[in-house]
């Protein structure tokens, strides 16, 4: 007998296979997908099909739904209802819109929703009440265990995870794995772990800083009684074996599908696990699914008005032409999100990044589309108080994003793109004076840094404002964990840039060159 694990993971509310910034067409989506998972069930009679997590968030079509639309089904559980999941598991992602958004997610679902390792804080019991399923199959039973990074309290706000404990994923799937196979005796046990590698899958060599975060070679080497490991979070396409361990990771946005094929033999005593194969499938020649097209089509029509309203103008225009370069000298859409997100919080210094190397900037014509394009996070804002030496470390946490090549010209650390870009953790300031040396050592690379002509005091407090991941200390911005609110902004950023330009247009652009990166010992 022959069973296929169809797995998707970090779809981010994907559905149709386009860039909501251009319209233009783009290979990704669940509409995609689920195409590909019908062709795969025609060739094979068993199929358990997986959904590891980041589903609910990340788009601008579940933007518009938690907005305007929540009287109705969440369109991403409409799909995996019309599709017939057998689970998913809850991914970080999954509380961006507070606790209640994610339940009335789960109550609107067909099928359980995993989570072995958030805990109700009083009762200490599964957040979800499932930490794992059983599923016969033609006499072969399957057990799936759903376990999440343990590292979402320091990203999320505090507020959508209250009264929630995140336990060590490694230490609740040796648990659960255990009580598993004494208790279901299955013969076959997969874990769906929302988590990634924290190490190169062949040489076993740290790939990242190990803050527990992803914990799946761990897993693979340290628990014995797993069969199948299907991965995600980091965006990667993984498909391979770890010390005996089939694993699989599906890229995101719906670009590709897991498939993890395990063959069975007939014993006397019950069925073994012949032979395992993973493999990811991508799909790029796929043509959408007409069905979910249609289940999605009136959340689509509200989505893409609301884009292309039009918010307001400015005098100049805000275009990037190389997101590289705006990242080593001021752009003037970096420094009207600091100007917003002082304007909205009162602060006098601001930090915030350009999130990923598809933000194109803004026109002189500004509409919906152009916000949640550039700004593609549900972001809120904290102002925090903060030492000048925690300022320092924060630009010294920055300014590792570079590198300097073979021949010494500047580029990304792999440390910021491998095994995942992360350009969302690399910020820019506003308020201070400061020039980056890349020629310098890590840590030491602050040579100048000065607020209003006078020099940043290492004890003194100043007041900073950011969005409320890194507040939280978000990146590994450990320097800025716990430290005091001095305010608390509440409503989302793509709002309060909307409110700002809306107020303001035609909006003043500006570029104060208040800070530089350079690489070379001798200071201009």
């Amino acid at each position: 007998m022959e069973l296929v694990i169809l797995q998707t993971s970090d779809i981010h509310g994907h559905v149709l296979p386009i860039q909501y910034g251009t319209n233009e067409r783009a290979d990704l989506g669940i509409a995609k997908i689920a195409t590909m998972l019908k062709q795969e069930e025609e060739k094979s009679k068993y199929v358990l099909k997986i959904d590891n997590g980041d589903l609910i968030q990340g788009s601008p079509l579940l933007t518009y739904y938690m907005k305007y639309e929540r009287n109705h089904k969440n369109p991403m559980i409409a799909i995996l209802n019309h599709l017939k999941y057998d689970g998913a598991v809850v991914g970080n992602h999954e509380f961006n819109y507070g606790r209640e958004a994610l339940e009335e997610a789960v109550a609107q679902s067909n099928f359980p929703w995993l989570c072995a390792n958030i805990l109700e804080k009083e009762k200490e019991t599964p957040f979800l009440g499932t930490p794992y399923i059983i599923k016969e199959i033609n006499g072969i039973k399957v057990a799936v265990l759903g376990v999440t990074t343990h590292y979402i309290p320091n990203w999320e706000e505090p507020a959508h995870i209250e009264n929630l404990v995140f336990a060590d994923a490694l230490k609740v799937t040796e648990k659960w794995v255990s009580y598993i196979h004494e208790h279901e005796k299955p013969h076959l046990l997969v874990v769906s772990y929302h988590g990634g590698f924290e190490r190169d899958l062949e040489t076993g060599e740290a790939t990242e800083t190990l803050t527990g975060e992803n914990q799946a070679y761990e897993i693979c080497q340290h628990i014995e009684g797993i069969d199948v490991l299907l991965t995600g979070h980091q965006h990667r396409s993984l498909a391979g074996e770890v010390n005996g361990v089939t694993i699989v990771q599906p890229s995101f946005f719906g670009q590709e599908v897991g498939k993890v094929v395990v063959k069975f033999e007939k014993e006397e005593e019950g069925y073994s696990i012949l032979k395992k194969e993973s493999m990811t499938l991508s799909t790029k020649e796929i043509v959408e699914d007409e069905e979910i097209v249609e289940l999605v089509r009136y959340y689509e029509e509200g989505t893409q008005k609301w884009l292309d309203e039009k918010i307001g103008t400015a005098k100049e225009s805000m275009k990037i032409d190389d997101v590289f370069q705006a990242r080593i000298k001021e752009h003037p859409l970096i420094e009207f999100i600091n100007k917003v997100q002082m304007y909205a919080s009162g602060a006098q210094i601001s930090c915030t990044a350009l999130f990923n190397d598809s933000v194109k900037g803004f026109d002189k014509e500004i509409t919906m589309r152009d916000i949640v394009s550039n700004y593609i996070y549900p972001n809120t804002l904290k102002v925090i108080r903060v030492t000048g030496s925690d300022m320092k470390a924060a630009l010294e946490r920055s300014a590792s994003y570079f590198a300097l090549d073979e021949n010494g010209e500047l580029t990304v650390s792999k440390d910021f793109s491998y095994p995942k870009p992360q350009a969302y953790n690399y910020d820019m300031w506003e308020g201070i004076q400061y020039k980056v040396d890349v020629s310098k050592k890590v840590g030491e690379r602050i040579v100048f840094l000065e607020k209003d002509g006078a020099q940043i005091e290492e004890e003194a407090f100043y007041e900073i404002v950011t969005n409320a991941y890194r507040a939280g200390g978000g990146g590994d911005y450990e320097m800025f964990k716990n430290k005091d609110v001095v305010r608390d902004i509440t409503v989302a950023m793509t709002d309060l840039i909307a409110e700002y330009i809306t107020k303001f247009s035609p909006i003043d652009v500006s570029v104060n060159h208040n800070w530089e990166v350079i690489a070379s010992e001798k200071l201009e």
